[in-house]
């Protein structure tokens, strides 16, 4: 046997699988002077042998079901060949191949991203009745070969899909089915996330059943934006709330109130520094974090004000009565000084300049 192996037989426990790796792990480690290569393709086999449902599939069809991309090969094999002496995969008939998976998009409010939701949904799938059996016009290939004459005295052999069986290679009856499924979005996923409900896609023959993939697709909210565990909402503030402060009553996703007060004496400006919006945030208001749904993330408070025009007459004159030193009046004769006005400017062409 190879000095690379350590025989196991197939129908172990688990306990023989990880003591079996231990050894291999003491030998390959890079550590100890293995090889990191074979070190990681160790790694990657005992991930397979030592999850029950994935060693299920590969046990009963083989590597193909483990990677659903039907990807591995012989470097696979030669993966758990390692564990198995070499006459594991050899002799093994390969399984039926992976059929293809079913998505569905699935459009979720913020709220339901927030409070998580069961929603029931009806898919449709055929299933096999009875039994199947080989197609015999295709031999089981699911091809067959034609001759056509394509000149005098000479054929061409050419290949095309079996309509007997459509190209599976196996003849059956099936039928359309309605399945309810409870599709469960929990408290802080995110768009794009899957919901998988396995082994319920079209069954086919051969093939091992593909899954329901419902994919998340997250709606926009009129008031809240998300930023992965994060939540912005947008506050537009008068000059008297600027000046003076403010108090927001905002109804949350979950249905609670919550009252967002400015600090005490603070002057709110619309801008921050180098023209970036003036963002507040508040802790622990965010998006729940999944899997950890008390963990949140934080809330910004984005304020920023009104277009400004025109004022009314009379606010100048209260505004010199309230505020000190606002726009003190001038002594000056008007016959020999010129009074000019400012007009906007582009700030950006005058550092230039």
């Amino acid at each position: 046997m190879p000095n690379n192996t350590v025989a196991v037989e197939k129908g172990c426990e688990q306990s023989a699988i990880k003591k079996a790796y231990r050894k291999l792990d003491v030998k390959h480690h890079p550590d100890k002077g293995g090889d990191e290569h074979k070190f990681k393709e160790i790694s990657a086999a005992y991930e397979v042998l030592s999850d029950p449902e994935k060693r299920a599939k590969y046990d009963k069809f083989g590597l193909e079901a483990v990677y659903d991309s039907g990807g591995g090969g012989g470097r696979g094999e030669d993966l758990f060949s390692m564990f198995f002496g070499g006459g594991r995969g050899g002799g093994r008939k390969q399984g039926p191949r992976r059929g293809d998976d079913v998505q569905h998009p699935l459009k979720v409010g913020l709220e339901d991203l927030y409070n998580g939701k069961t929603v029931k949904l009806a898919v449709h799938r055929s299933v096999i009745v009875g039994v199947f059996s080989q197609c015999q016009t295709s031999d089981g290939q699911g091809v067959v070969m034609e001759l056509r004459q394509i000149a005098l005295g000479m054929v061409q052999q050419m290949q095309r899909r079996c309509n007997d069986c459509e190209g599976q290679g196996y003849s059956c009856e099936t039928k359309k089915e309605r399945k309810v499924l409870e599709v469960n979005i929990e408290k802080g996923m995110r768009h794009n996330q899957k919901i998988t409900f396995r082994g319920l896609a079209d069954e086919k023959p051969n093939v091992e059943t593909g899954d329901i993939v419902f994919v998340v697709q997250e709606n926009e909210h009129t008031t809240f934006k998300r930023k992965g565990a994060d939540l912005l909402i947008s506050k537009t503030i008068s000059l008297n709330e600027a000046l003076c402060g403010f108090k927001w009553l905002v109804t949350h996703l979950d249905g609670r109130q919550i009252l967002i007060t400015s600090k005490p004496g603070e002057v709110i400006r619309a801008e921050g520094p180098g023209g970036t919006p003036n963002v507040k945030c508040v802790e622990n208001e965010g998006m729940p974090s999944h899997g950890n749904p008390f963990v949140k993330g934080k809330l910004y408070v984005a304020c920023s004000s009104p277009p400004t025009g025109s004022w009314t007459t009379p606010l100048p004159r209260v505004l010199k009565k309230l505020l000190p030193n606002l726009c003190m009046d001038i002594d000056y004769d008007d016959e020999e000084v010129e009074e000019v006005l400012q007009e906007a400017a582009d700030g950006v062409q005058c550092q230039q300049s």
